[in-house]
Formats: C-alpha cells, sequence, structure tokens
C-alpha cells in the first residue's frame, strides 16, 4: 500500500510559479514512476508530467502544455516528488494530482499505469 499526500497548491497570480510536493509511503519509492495529473472543472484528468523510476534512470516526460515552465523532479532520501511550475497561466487553473505506479518503471502519460493516488491539491491561477 502506497499513500500520497500532496502539498503546495494555492492561488497565484499569471506569471507567477508554485512548487507542488507530493510525499509517498513505501520502502521501495526509488523505483516507482511517479506522475502529475491535473483535473479542470468539467474537464478530464490529463496528463501533466512523470518520472520514471531508477530503472529508467529516473527519465522524465511532459505533455506539450507543460513542457518549458513545468519541471518534474525527486528526492528519492526524501520519498517526495516535485512539480515546479513557473509562467502559469489561468488554464493551468485546476486539481493536481500525484501518482505512482509500483509496477511500471518508465514515466507514463497513461492514467492506466498509476494504482496509487493522492487526494489532489487545488491551484488557482488568476489573471
Amino acid at each position: 500500500q502506497v499513500q500520497l499526500v500532496e502539498s503546495g497548491g494555492g492561488l497565484v497570480q499569471a506569471g507567477g510559479s508554485l512548487r507542488l510536493s507530493c510525499a509517498a509511503s513505501g520502502r521501495t519509492f526509488s523505483s516507482y514512476a511517479m506522475g502529475w495529473f491535473r483535473q479542470a472543472p468539467g474537464k478530464e484528468r490529463e496528463f501533466v508530467a512523470a518520472i520514471g523510476g531508477v530503472l529508467a534512470a529516473h527519465t522524465a516526460r511532459y505533455a506539450d502544455s507543460a513542457k518549458g515552465r513545468l519541471t518534474i523532479s525527486r528526492d528519492n532520501a526524501k520519498n517526495t516528488v516535485y512539480l515546479q511550475m513557473n509562467s502559469l497561466k489561468p488554464e493551468d487553473t485546476a486539481v493536481y494530482y500525484c501518482a505512482a505506479s509500483t509496477n511500471w518503471r518508465n514515466p507514463s502519460d497513461d492514467r492506466r499505469t498509476y494504482d496509487y493516488w493522492g487526494q489532489g491539491t487545488q491551484v488557482t491561477v488568476s489573471s
């Protein structure tokens, strides 16, 4: 069983920055592929960024909307994955979810590869 707890969301003006954190339980965190997804009101949950486990050399993968503005990283010593968000836009407003895949080493944009999810943290970007 893996528990994920997100933090760091909030209200920010357009052009601003936020850093989301996701603290995970589990003894083999470094082997998990980790992902960030988001869901805006009335829309489906969509992929934002993912980072592979240690056997995938912690390679990262991004949605086109995230490239150049958002950066995913992880600290295996702290069992934590981060999402640094810069140059935020109103369309980034959503609930952001952290996800863990205990069976998939590569960074994946497919929700079905993730077997644990956090409760979500709200990000609101005002214009």
